[in-house]
């Protein structure tokens, strides 16, 4: 299961039936769940954490220092859940002081030549088509999707079950449930066909549907708009989601279109 071909510091653990390909590097300070398999190539730098039945493809960096300047040398980790797939030249950075970590969750697919940087929390189930790319300490919630191509400003913020067209430009945070395109990036409306799939019912989507009418077409400024929310909708954990997540974005959030 490990090629004679590949390079794997004693120090490194393996759990059962991990596969590795020739040519691949594990550095020593680096753990491997069961049923991972690394293909030609990659590297496993120090710090990295990679959970159960992963697949990691070829020329994939994993866990390499950050590329920021205040990186001084301090023990930070790379971490990922378990069922995820990393295709061919993606990035994957290590954290620093700030956070001491990045992380990325189970069943994630990272598409080849995508890159997350230093400190970044990515949910589970999120798909980042290839050459995406997200910046230091952003916020990936669960089942989003990054459209080929589209990349993420530092500290930005992106909701769960929120797909951003490709290569759209993420500068100031976007909000749970929907659909975010054009440039300057601006709301499109819900993710419909993606909470199709999840399972969110009809009567659910017409209420982050007219959640949303409100926010962003009636006319009112932020503050006013959040006000007649909280009035006009009884709360459910989908409402107070959106709530809290625009009350406490420190970027703001993206105009309508």
């Amino acid at each position: 299961m490990i090629s004679s071909l590949a390079h794997i510091d004693p120090a490194a653990r393996l759990g059962e039936g991990v596969k590795v390909e020739p040519f691949a590097v594990i550095h020593g300070d680096v753990t491997i769940g069961d049923g991972t398999w690394i293909g030609s190539g990659a590297v496993i730098y120090d710090g990295a954490r990679i959970g159960r039945n992963c697949r990691i493809f070829n020329g994939a960096s994993i866990s390499a220092i950050p590329q920021d300047l205040k990186f001084s040398g301090e023990e930070t980790t790379l971490e990922i859940g378990d069922n995820t797939t990393v295709r061919e030249f993606t990035t994957l950075n290590r954290g620093t002081r700030a956070r001491g970590m990045t992380t990325i969750g189970s069943n994630c697919l990272l598409m080849a030549y995508v890159h997350v940087a230093h400190d970044c929390s990515v949910g589970d189930n999120v798909i980042m088509v290839a050459h995406s790319a997200i910046a230091g300490e952003v916020v990936l919630g669960d089942w989003v999707i990054m459209g080929g191509g589209a990349m993420a400003h530092q500290f930005v913020h992106i909701g769960a079950h929120t797909i951003i067209g490709g290569a759209g430009k993420v500068r100031m945070d976007v909000p749970p449930y929907i659909k975010a395109d054009r440039d300057p990036l601006a709301y499109m409306g819900l993710n419909t066909t993606g909470l199709e799939r999840r399972g969110f019912t009809k009567e659910k989507m017409h209420e982050l549907h007219e959640v949303y009418r409100s926010y962003y077409n009636m006319g009112m400024n932020g503050s006013k708009a959040l006000e007649y929310i909280s009035g006009n909708f009884a709360s459910t954990p989908e409402r107070d989601h959106i709530l809290d997540f625009i009350k406490n974005s420190s970027r703001g959030v993206i105009r309508g279109r």
